[in-house]
């Protein structure tokens, strides 16, 4: 859709006519569903109807003379103009609605709970066992384990409020700031570390060794084997299981050798119920990133568990 000015005509102007400024409430709702990437979505977020929000958007298109979403089967894509304007709104919507939060009273009622989602070993392992401090300080916490991508779909259409992701989310519509460094170890029960011995060649040693995976396409094995040993691991997994506790589990019962994050097996390794097979100068390092969603939350306990988390990390 193409500007016309007050004779009718079409020209090439990129906005909305001098001295007609826009409704705060349809950039809103634009840049809601900009970062939601769909109308279902930012109208969850921001507490209206999908009608609603489809109405509001038709409205400040025509109001610009330009079309800012691209409509699709599953959610919408942001048109060239949509990237702009947002680029020039994100800001100063943000700083109005921190300023609008703040002038609310603690004394208005207790503040939502805080919707925390990650994967599940790291919750329990890490998250968990130091979230007394903000319960004592009447935080009330909705933890939720899962993958990644899923749970970054989530935070968009507003069921989360902070993710902890394995990777860094793609796009600008989202913030992550690092949170901390995992390091992968290739560990075994004693008993199979002592048959393996020390061999020169230690990848094509553990052919010999049955393999426990998360997965049935090794990822994380297979990063591992790319990262240390500058090849590509071509094996089938004797045992697989979805969840990192449970492929520790039935190494230290000894089924056989894996790749973990070291956070996860300290203990094992410190106590002997577990064997480093190898302490290369160079381990694989994967980061782990807090992302928040999008806009600017009311309740103050997501900064504040926010803030919680960047120092608690420091030690995990």
């Amino acid at each position: 859709m193409r500007d016309r000015n007050t004779n009718g005509s079409e020209d090439a102007g990129s906005g909305p006519a001098v001295g007609a400024p826009l409704d705060l409430n349809l950039l809103r709702t634009f840049l809601s569903v900009y970062r939601t990437g769909s109308f279902t979505a930012g109208a969850r977020l921001l507490g209206l109807s999908q009608p609603t929000v489809t109405t509001q958007i038709r409205t400040l298109e025509r109001q610009l003379g330009r079309e800012l979403f691209e409509r699709r089967a599953r959610g919408v894509t942001p048109a060239p103009y949509a990237d702009e304007l947002a680029a020039r709104i994100v800001q100063p919507l943000d700083s109005l609605a921190a300023v609008a939060g703040a002038t609310g009273s603690a004394e208005d009622g207790p503040a939502e709970p805080v919707h925390l989602a990650g994967p599940a070993e790291l919750l329990s392992r890490c998250v968990l066992p130091g979230l007394a401090p903000l319960v004592e300080k009447g935080v009330r916490l909705r933890i939720t384990p899962g993958l990644t991508e899923p749970l970054l779909d989530d935070l968009r259409a507003g069921r989360h409020d902070l993710v902890i992701a394995t990777f860094r989310p793609r796009g600008r519509t989202l913030a992550a700031l690092p949170l901390n460094d995992e390091e992968f170890v290739l560990v075994a029960a004693p008993a199979w570390a002592r048959r393996i011995g020390a061999p020169e060649h230690l990848a094509a040693a553990l052919h010999g060794v049955p393999l426990i995976a998360y997965a049935e396409d090794l990822p994380i094995v297979r990063r591992y084997w790319r990262h240390v040993f500058g090849r590509r691991l071509v094996r089938q997994p004797a045992l697989t299981m979805p969840d990192l506790n449970g492929v520790k589990a039935a190494v230290v019962g000894g089924s056989g050798f894996t790749v973990l994050p070291r956070y996860l097996c300290a203990g094992e390794l410190a106590s002997g119920a577990l064997a480093l097979l190898h302490d290369p100068d160079d381990p694989p390092i994967n980061t782990a990133f807090l992302v928040q969603r999008p806009g600017t939350s009311g309740n103050p306990h997501v900064a504040l568990t926010r803030d919680h988390l960047l120092q608690a990390a420091r030690d995990w």
